[in-house]
């Protein structure tokens, strides 16, 4: 699309979940992640997008291979270097919203024609002593712009204080928040408890109001509705009524939809979408997986935006299906060989399936990946192995086709039904398809929860993650030698009272427990006074937020705006709700060359009226970057 038609409107392609590396050592799937991702940023160009916005996990491993490094940073320098002028600006202080401090389209060494702006996500987030990732590797190399990193102090829940990347192209003004991914338990406290996550906002200005922002986050969370981990994540009432857009990262099934904010606290919120574009390559054989994979083009033009989806095109065909012995006709329970000949049909019929639902030029198409969920109640199985190597040149993976269920019995009665549901459910957790959904250091720290006399639950678990998840072999060493510190210094520090324990051991022990119990009581008191052990949140390079409004980085001209805060029972001013707003009917849909792709339209802010004028054309080069 020609820039100078409209030179007002901002492009912005949207992918979250790439989990670059996925079966790397699968000799069928090993460039499934890669040939996706590469998908995203071609089509972001072909589609003159200004940059692409992912949602974290780019990376799968949290210390990726060096050939999934290569390959990443291959293609993103194929697609993004070029010498496309970047026609919008960046307002905000870039010490404040990027770790490397600078985004990267303004290094007079780089031409970079298409940005990329990113999160971390559970996958690829930093750890160590020095808190990096892989994402920072590629921020060092000015690759990618890293922005959503926050540092949350202490053992307890911290604080964070959420500063937005203002841009703006013309006369169109986005607010861009992001936050990388955190435990979940500790966000869903973080945001429940007032005045522990603050928002910075533009502040109005006689060139723009709050309502000319479109504010958009982005984030990498667990987005659970109901159930026991429900309470431990975050909840979409938490988040602020002037957003009006949330991208969704971390949930892998994609809702190619926008849907409204669920549980909204007020009337103002209701208008606020969410978007959950779910990943971009299958990396478990789950339901939610099957699902058509979408990236998304987020129009901006004014007040105004809408979303456009797009079906990726180089996802290797996935169809997942749940059946039960019991309901097959000619499946009798004492011949196996009537079980296997009805799975069999079963298999070439999802093959079939996948064709047709994914039709491929000749010569191209990809094996499919099949997933069938047999109910094998009042039935044996079969080995699953052999069944598999029937299907071997014909899917993806012939190793796992079938999973095996079996229907619960809930019909117990009486006092014993809770103790029976509770042995259900624990029957329930050693399934393997169930393990898949548990965190090792989760099942763990439940269940020594109550047996730990020294350490705290959620400094385990937490060094547990770190340990599982991220390869710190140094992660329990460094718990158990910070919980040591913590427990001996206020003992050490009394010796009149130590050395009159003697060599008492129950005394000693008595003493050792009322300190722990001490540093316990403390830790819960400044999480919920955000007292020392929750210290602020920090940007790195960035240095400590505070309440004072941000100034603009000199040369951004009279649009940049200054930044006030709210916390999170004071929002200030909402946006109006959806509804009014002009200018977005003036794109055209031969002018979006969308290829027939699904749009919603959204508009909030103005009164419907002309759009605003355009303004001079947009700088060109270094200095327009």
């Amino acid at each position: 699309m020609n820039q100078e038609k409209n030179p007002n409107l901002l492009r912005v392609l949207i992918s979250t979940d790439n989990h670059l590396g996925v079966s790397e050592k699968d000799e069928i799937r090993r460039d499934d992640s890669f040939e996706a991702f590469e998908e995203v940023l071609l089509t972001a160009n072909n589609l003159d997008a200004d940059f692409v916005l992912l949602g974290g996990d780019l990376f799968h491993e949290n210390k990726p291979s060096r050939s999934t490094l290569v390959k990443a940073i291959q293609i993103i320098t194929r697609h993004s270097m070029n010498d496309k002028p970047v026609a919008f600006q960046v307002l905000s202080d870039e010490k404040t919203n990027f770790v490397s401090g600078k985004v990267n389209f303004m290094d007079p060494n780089l031409n970079v024609g298409l940005p990329i702006f990113t999160i971390h996500g559970n996958h690829d987030d930093p750890s160590g002593p020095d808190n990096l990732s892989a994402v920072d590797i590629l921020s060092s190399c000015n690759l990618v712009n890293y922005f959503g990193k926050y540092l949350l102090g202490g053992s307890t829940i911290g604080k964070v204080t959420i500063s937005p990347i203002l841009l703006q192209k013309g006369d169109t003004r986005l607010c861009l928040y992001g936050l990388g991914n955190v435990r979940d338990e500790r966000l869903a406290r973080l945001f429940s408890m007032p005045g522990m996550v603050s928002w910075l906002r533009p502040e109005p200005t006689p060139e723009a109001g709050a309502d000319d922002w479109v504010n958009v986050m982005v984030v990498h969370q667990n987005r659970v509705e109901r159930g026991a981990q429900a309470k431990n994540s975050l909840q979409e009432a938490h988040l602020p009524p002037f957003l009006d857009l949330v991208v969704w990262g971390h949930e892998h099934e994609c809702r190619p939809d926008p849907e409204e904010l669920r549980n909204a606290s007020s009337s103002a919120a209701r208008g606020t979408l969410v978007v959950q574009p779910g990943s971009s390559v299958v990396t478990s054989l789950s339901e939610g997986e099957a699902a058509r994979k979408h990236m998304f083009l987020l129009e901006v033009l004014g007040n105004s935006f809408r979303l456009v989806k797009f079906p990726l095109r180089t996802v290797r065909p996935f169809v997942w299906r749940a059946i039960s012995l019991k309901d097959a006709p000619g499946v009798r329970a004492e011949d196996p060989e009537t079980i296997t000949a009805f799975l069999e049909a079963k298999v070439n019929e999802m093959i079939k399936q996948a064709s047709e639902d994914y039709p491929a030029e000749a010569g191209k198409a990809k094996l499919p990946l099949i997933r069938l969920r047999v109910d094998y109640t009042g039935f044996s199985t079969i080995n699953a192995q052999r069944f598999g190597q029937k299907f071997v040149g014909k899917v993806a993976n012939p190793q796992d086709l079938l999973i095996w269920s079996k229907a619960a019995n809930r019909k117990v009665r009486g006092e014993g039904q809770a103790a029976a549901a509770a042995a259900e459910d624990s029957d329930e957790l050693l399934r393997p398809e169930a393990l898949d959904q548990q965190r090792i250091e989760d099942l763990v720290a439940s269940n020594l929860q109550h047996t730990l006399r020294v350490l705290h639950e959620e400094d385990l678990a937490a060094a547990l993650h770190n340990y599982v998840e991220k390869e710190d072999k140094q992660a329990l060493v460094d718990v158990l030698q910070r919980t040591l510190v913590d427990t001996q210094q206020p003992m050490l520090q009394n010796l009149v009272q130590l050395s009159a324990l003697g060599d008492d051991d129950k005394e000693l022990e008595e003493a050792v427990s009322m300190c722990v119990r001490e540093r316990r009581v403390a830790k819960a008191t400044n999480a919920a006074l955000g007292g020392p052990d929750s210290a602020p949140a920090t940007v790195p390079h960035g240095g400590p937020l505070t309440a004072t409004p941000l100034q603009p980085p000199p040369g951004a001209g009279a649009g940049a705006s200054l930044l006030d805060q709210v916390g999170t029972r004071d929002y200030g001013a909402p946006s109006t709700g959806v509804g009014g707003g002009g200018g977005l009917d003036l794109i055209e849909d031969d002018d979006l060359n969308t290829g027939g792709a699904a749009a919603t339209t959204t508009r909030r802010g103005k009164a419907a009226g002309k759009p605003p004028a355009a303004p001079a054309s947009a700088a060109k080069g270094r200095g327009g970057r």
